[in-house]
């Protein structure tokens, strides 16, 4: 539920709208969602939204999270294969990673596009239009 409730604030806070992102489909949705299955990714990618569109190197990174070494260099790939993080060498051994703000927006956006159609009142009361 951590995860779901990052994805809504992160919705909240970007002004995302139903046209955000046409193009995700079921598939690239779902395999998204299971890239934050894991407690500990969902912390990498949380670390890095608070940290702002800047990111942070890798070992602050790991300070921050708890998830050192290869465990954190395998969660940082999942992240990066699923589209939320981007890694970026800086200088000859410093890794830097960073939030894929769009597709978190993407995701969010799909999440959201069918916010209570089967609603008698939909929207009403919701922050998301």
């Amino acid at each position: 539920m951590e995860g779901l409730t990052l994805i809504l604030c992160f919705a909240k806070y970007t002004n995302v709208t139903k046209d955000a992102d046409s193009t995700l489909t079921v598939e690239d949705a779902a395999s998204t969602f299971a890239a934050l299955g894991s407690e500990q990714r969902l912390a990498v990618l949380t670390t890095l939204v608070r940290a702002g569109p800047e990111g942070l190197p890798i070992g602050t990174l790991g300070e921050r999270t708890g998830v050192t070494g290869s465990t954190l260099t395998h969660h940082v790939r999942i992240l990066t294969q699923a589209g939320l993080v981007h890694r970026v060498k800086r200088g000859r051994s410093v890794i830097c990673a960073a939030v894929a703000y769009p597709r978190v927006q993407a995701l969010s956006a799909y999440l959201l596009s069918e916010c209570c159609t089967d609603s008698v009142h939909p929207h009403e009361g919701s922050h998301h239009e």
